[in-house]
């Protein structure tokens, strides 16, 4: 199964679901502490930030973490996060990042996500992991 890699704000909402999940986690620093390197594949998971606009959907400390190449060729995935109340601008930092990174939107989630969420993502990081195992024939 890969490494999760997630940013939380103060909130602290994305930090409660991948703390449900209870699967190996790295977090995305709010400050200017060393970032995380998971050494292998993972996905992000990824909280939205933008204004009414969308600009800023990213978090600035996202962005740090995967301009570096040798980070950023590890993601597999991306899982967006937000709130439904923002319309079309819910979980678009996960859109955006899945776009630049060329890697697919694995799922979104509202605000600190449902036990159907958790049990959705524990199953498909479970799927995505046998599916990197797999070997061509």
């Amino acid at each position: 199964m890969p490494a999760l890699v997630y940013f939380s704000s103060k909130s602290g909402n994305t930090h409660r679901f991948v703390t449900r999940l209870g699967l190996p986690s790295f977090r995305i620093p709010m400050g200017k502490d060393p970032l995380p390197d998971p050494g292998y594949p993972f996905v992000l998971i990824c909280p939205t930030y933008a204004d009414g606009e969308g600009r800023g959907a990213v978090p600035k400390q996202v962005i740090r973490f995967l301009n570096d190449p040798d980070r950023r060729a590890g993601i597999v995935g991306v899982i967006g996060a937000g709130n439904r109340n923002f319309g079309a601008t819910y979980a678009l930092a996960g859109r955006i990042i899945a776009q630049k990174c060329n890697v697919p939107l694995l799922y979104s989630f509202e605000l600190s996500g449902t036990e159907t969420d958790i049990a959705r993502v524990r199953a498909g990081l479970a799927k995505l992991g046998r599916h990197q195992c797999s070997t061509a024939a």
